[in-house]
């Protein structure tokens, strides 16, 4: 007789999404966005802005956490460990989100941007005047894009690659299954 297969309870079950998968996809995924973030800065010569900078922040902490639980689920490490350290991920990549789309939404004018700006630091030991070196000073404005593709800035990606790092990391969460003592 046919028997038929088990039916897959929720969407990350049928992609096969377990903690440790959603982990290393996370941190490919924000590996190569800081990535392209920098190979724009440095090698494209596209200086960021202060809110650019911020925007970088959450990276610093979701590329070696999820790296970290990636090769910590995989061995099966606590589940409390695996599942508050997919909440970490999960909160970070939001907070992403918010700053990057509140950056984009400057960029259109939907709102004011900060008060305050960045620029180059003035070097005060070359002998040069302080004029000279005030003169200077590249102000990167905040409300203006330095680049954008179909009509999207860099922020505006920044969002939704951010909220994609959120669901992939949302999805570890929903996809783990228990055995006894282990996280499948």
């Amino acid at each position: 007789m046919h028997q038929a297969l088990p039916l897959k309870r929720n969407w990350s079950e049928r992609f096969g999404l377990t903690p440790a998968a959603a982990a290393a996809a996370v941190f490919v995924l924000s590996f190569a966005t800081l990535g392209g973030a920098w190979y724009f800065q440095f090698v494209l010569g596209y200086q960021p802005c202060h809110l650019c900078l911020i925007q970088r922040i959450p990276y610093y902490i979701v590329i070696p956490l999820s790296f970290a639980l990636a090769i910590a689920a995989r061995y099966d490490a606590p589940r409390l460990f695996i599942t508050s350290s997919l909440a970490v991920l999960v909160a970070a990549a939001l907070c992403s989100a918010a700053l990057g789309a509140y950056h984009a939404g400057i960029e259109w004018g939907f709102w004011e941007g900060p008060s305050d700006c960045t620029g180059s630091l003035i070097n005060l030991n070359n002998g040069g005047s302080l004029i000279d070196e005030l003169n200077s000073i590249h102000v990167v404005p905040c409300d203006k894009a330095a680049w954008r593709f179909l009509g999207i800035s860099l922020a505006g990606y920044n969002a939704l690659i951010s909220l994609a790092l959120a669901a992939i990391a949302g999805g570890g969460l929903l996809g783990r299954t228990y055995r006894i003592g282990r996280v499948a």
